[in-house]
């Protein structure tokens, strides 16, 4: 009867000595292609040292018989964009916002370079959307606390809201039961005659004893009618845009405790040129007037 058996051709090659259920590791040689490839690499690195900065000292580093430095190519890159840059900015600079606007090429310059700034310094707070959060404005709609014209942008940009800035706009809403202008039941009152000058639901007899204490206390910066004052930062009580909240409880807070939101001034911060920028970018969104 024929062995049909099989010798195992590897049965007899050297082995690491190693074995694992059975698995054994043979001592074979490495592949010529891989370790000629491995040679190419140590000489490859070994060159790359010698030439490129790679080694460090105790206060610097080896840097190179090249002399590159990535520090300085990014330095070069930079000045070549702003020298690119220079005409561009020299003209909004001496330009006022209005012949921007009617300069396509600089305008589209200058909406750019608002967009890239804005999302630096400004998206923090108003988002990157710019549609903003609670107690930081939507710069998207057409509700402006300061005015929505270009100059008012650039103008509310420039200095901020009261802030530390000599020519800052502040407006200050008495905080009237903190203040005692008003008591608890007097604040009830006010509360639901603004609710009603929006057109959402109150208290019809309570909104009629709060018309009176409105006209006393609140039609001097918000109007009669309360469709505000932009010279005064008042707040359009008579639209359903509202930065802190218009519901019943925090339209009493409100009253009660004031609001005070601050804006900086970034003329001190960021160059008078990407002021302009950041304004024509902001009156661009949608909401300037």
């Amino acid at each position: 009867m024929a062995d049909n058996t099989s010798k195992d051709p590897d049965a007899d090659l050297p082995t690491t000595g190693h074995e694992w259920d059975g698995i054994r590791e043979f001592d074979k040689p490495l592949p010529r292609w891989w370790l000629w490839t491995f040679y190419a690499c140590i000489v490859w690195s070994v060159a790359y040292w010698i030439a490129m900065p790679s080694w460090p000292l105790i206060s610097s580093y080896t840097k190179g018989v090249l002399g590159y430095s990535q520090r300085l190519t990014l330095k070069d890159e930079m000045q070549a964009a702003q020298a690119a840059q220079g005409k561009f900015r020299d003209r909004i600079a001496a330009l006022s916002l209005a012949e921007i606007r009617s300069d396509p090429e600089l305008l589209n310059f200058a909406l750019a370079g608002g967009k890239s700034a804005f999302a630096v310094n400004c998206s923090q707070c108003h988002g990157r959307g710019a549609a903003g959060f609670v107690g930081y404005p939507n710069l998207n709609d057409d509700a402006w606390l300061w005015g929505g014209r270009l100059e008012d942008i650039h103008q509310t940009i420039r200095t901020g809201i009261r802030s530390d800035h000599p020519d800052t706009r502040v407006s200050a809403m008495p905080a009237f039961l903190k203040d005692e202008v008003l008591n608890r039941e007097q604040i009830g009152f006010v509360t639901e005659y603004v609710l009603s000058l929006s057109g959402q639901q109150h208290d019809a007899a309570a909104a009629r004893k709060g018309a009176p204490l409105f006209a006393e206390q609140c039609v001097a910066c918000h109007q009669k009618d309360g469709t505000g004052n932009r010279e005064l930062g008042a707040p359009n009580l008579t639209d359903a845009i509202w930065l802190y909240g218009g519901d019943r409880a925090t339209v009493a807070e409100t009253v009660s405790y004031s609001r005070q939101g601050m804006m900086p001034a970034w003329e001190s911060r960021l160059d008078a040129v990407t002021v302009k920028q950041l304004a024509l970018y902001v009156h661009s969104l949608g909401g300037g007037q």
